[in-house]
C-alpha cells in the first residue's frame, strides 16, 4: 500500500494519502457507525468534570510541582519503503528494529518501545520485539488500515477489535503473552486508538470518520466527544483520559483510509466540553502527544530535522530537542523517553 511522502510545506501535511469517498475501505466489519450512543445516568457521571482551572487539570492528571526529567529523545519510528521497518530509535546508540509494518498497517508500538503488535489478513494478532513473534488471539477484525491494536500504558496488554457485524463493535483485550482474554465493552470508536496514561480509557474515531468516542475501561461504556464532528485519525490522550490529540475533518476533506500518517495538523480537544485546548508552538506542527505526567510534546517541521517542543500543562516550554535527520519523513509512533 503506498503512502505519499511528507514534503516540507504546511500546506501539504496531510493525516493520510487522499480518496474521494468517506468511509473508509475494508470497514464493511463495523457498519452502521452513525447509530448514536445510548448513554446511561452513569456513563454520563462518569464523564463529567468534577472541577475547572490550571490548578484542577493537574490535580487530574497527577502533576506535580516537581521539575520534570528532560525527555532524552529515545523514541519509535515507522520508514514506509523497503521492508517498512519501523525501529526505536536512542542517542548515542541509534535505530533497532522491532518489526515490519503488515500488508494492511493494522500496527501499534508498544510505550515501552520494545514490542510490536500487529494484525494480519487472516485475522491473527501477532506481538513480536524484531527477533520472535507470537500469535496472541485470532478472529481480529482485519483489512482496514485503521483498525489498529493498542498497547496498555504499562506495555502488559493489547487491546483489538474482533470481527463483528453489531452496530457497536466489541473491545477485546489480552494479555502480551496470549492469556487473559476479555471482553471489555462496546464502542463505535474503533479507528486507530489511542489508550491513556490512566490505563482507563480509550478514544478511536468512527469507521465512517463522524466523530470520536472515549471508552472507560472501569464501566464498560462509550461515550461520544463533545466539539468533533469529523476526523480521521487519533493521536494521543491526556493521562486523565479528557483531552485528545485529534486530525479534525472539514466536510469538504477526504476522509483518507486510515493508514499510519507521517504528520497532520493537530487539533487538541477537550472532550467533555468540547472547547479546542491552544498548543502554543510556531511553525509548522506534525502532531502532538501526552506524556505519562501530563506534558504535551508537539512536533514541528524543519528543513533538515524536525523538533520535538515540551510544554508543560499551562502551556509553558520546557525543552526543545532535534529528532535525527533520517525521520524527517518517517512516522512518530512513540514517545519513550
Amino acid at each position: 500500500m503506498k503512502r505519499t511522502a511528507l514534503p516540507p510545506t504546511a500546506d501539504a501535511i496531510a493525516a493520510t494519502p487522499v480518496l474521494k469517498l468517506r468511509v473508509l475501505s475494508g470497514l464493511a466489519l463495523v457498519p452502521a457507525l452513525l447509530t448514536p450512543v445510548l448513554l446511561t445516568p452513569d456513563a454520563v457521571l462518569a464523564r463529567t468534570a468534577t472541577a475547572d482551572g490550571a490548578g484542577a487539570a493537574a490535580a487530574a492528571t497527577g502533576i506535580t510541582s516537581a521539575a520534570p526529567k528532560p525527555i532524552e529523545g529515545v523514541a519509535v519510528y515507522f520508514r514506509e519503503g523497503k521492508g517498512n521497518p519501523i525501529s526505536r530509535y536512542e542517542p548515542g546508540k541509534g535505530f533497532i528494529k522491532i518489526g515490519s509494518a503488515p500488508e494492511m498497517y493494522q500496527f501499534a508500538a508498544s510505550p515501552d518501545g520494545t514490542r510490536l503488535a500487529w494484525i494480519t489478513l487472516d485475522g491473527k494478532l501477532h506481538v513480536g520485539d524484531g527477533g520472535t513473534s507470537k500469535i496472541v488471539a485470532k478472529g481480529a477484525a482485519a483489512g482496514g488500515p485503521c483498525l489498529t491494536p493498542v498497547w496498555s500504558p504499562d506495555s502488559a496488554q493489547v487491546a483489538y477489535f474482533p470481527k463483528s457485524n453489531a452496530d457497536r463493535s466489541p473491545l477485546m483485550v489480552v494479555n502480551a503473552d496470549g492469556t487473559g482474554a476479555r471482553k471489555a465493552g462496546k464502542t463505535f470508536g474503533v479507528c486507530h486508538l489511542a489508550w491513556s496514561a490512566d490505563g482507563r480509557h480509550l478514544a478511536g474515531y468512527t469507521g465512517t470518520t463522524a466523530g470520536v468516542y472515549v471508552f472507560d475501561m472501569r464501566t464498560g461504556t462509550s461515550v461520544r466527544a463533545k466539539g468533533i464532528k469529523l476526523a480521521n485519525h487519533v493521536q494521543s490522550l491526556s493521562p486523565d483520559g479528557r483531552k485528545v490529540v485529534v486530525h479534525t475533518l472539514s466536510p469538504e476533506d477526504p476522509g483518507g483510509d486510515g493508514g499510519w500518517p507521517v504528520g497532520f495538523t493537530p487539533t487538541i480537544v477537550d472532550t467533555i466540553t468540547g472547547k479546542k485546548v491552544p498548543i502554543p508552538v510556531k511553525g509548522t506542527k506534525m502532531g502532538a502527544f501526552y506524556l505519562a505526567d501530563g506534558r504535551l510534546v508537539v512536533r514541528v517541521l524543519g528543513r533538515t530535522h524536525n523538533t520535538l517542543v515540551v510544554l508543560d500543562s499551562a502551556g509553558r516550554e520546557l525543552q526543545r530537542l532535534a529528532e535525527p535527520a533520517q525521520t524527517r519523513n518517517q512516522a512518530l509512533l512513540q514517545i519513550v523517553r
